[in-house]
């Protein structure tokens, strides 16, 4: 029985899920070029880089800027300010840069989830107005589910590149 299915209390129970994800995707990118990282194999034309900028905009997002309704810079700073937009990558970004951002918001949310109640509900005044404002339980398992998809996606990117499969 893995760890993950010992634990009783959903917090931790999201954190250590995403602590795990937060590795897999790590793991993906690892070992690519940087040419691989920011070009795509993929129709859509997504390429790894950007995937891993949306991961640490989408975690910020939920929140940073959704649960603690602190007001951020460039909520959709992942896609060039347009909510809908393409996933963009600036000059300087690095896999190395954004895997520390990655990292860091993974802290941040673990300080902000530690001791707090699942069934607490976003404030008004960051991402949520006064009646759209969802539990801290169901942000997580949101943050969880992208996380989990885009692994998925790069399970794909990584195996048309190189043929590394499995986590």
């Amino acid at each position: 029985m893995k760890p993950e299915q010992k634990i009783a209390d959903t917090l931790e129970l999201h954190l250590r899920y995403l602590d795990r994800y937060r590795g897999i995707i790590e793991a993906k990118l690892t070992g690519l070029s940087d040419t691989d990282l920011r070009s795509s194999r993929l129709p859509s034309g997504w390429a790894p880089l950007e995937l891993l900028k949306h991961l640490v905009f989408m975690e910020r997002r939920w929140l940073r800027w959704g649960f603690t309704a602190e007001q951020v810079d460039h909520p959709w700073g992942d896609s060039a300010d347009d909510p809908g937009g393409r996933w963009t990558l600036e000059p300087g970004e690095t896999l190395e840069s954004l895997l520390a951002q990655l990292h860091a918001g993974g802290e941040f949310t673990r300080q902000v989830v530690s001791g707090a109640d699942p069934a607490e509900v976003a404030p008004a005044g960051g991402r949520f107005g006064t009646d759209d404002r969802p539990t801290l339980n169901w942000i997580l398992f949101h943050v969880l589910e992208e996380y989990a998809r885009h692994a998925g996606h790069l399970d794909v990117a990584r195996e048309l590149v190189d043929g590394a499969t499995g986590e």
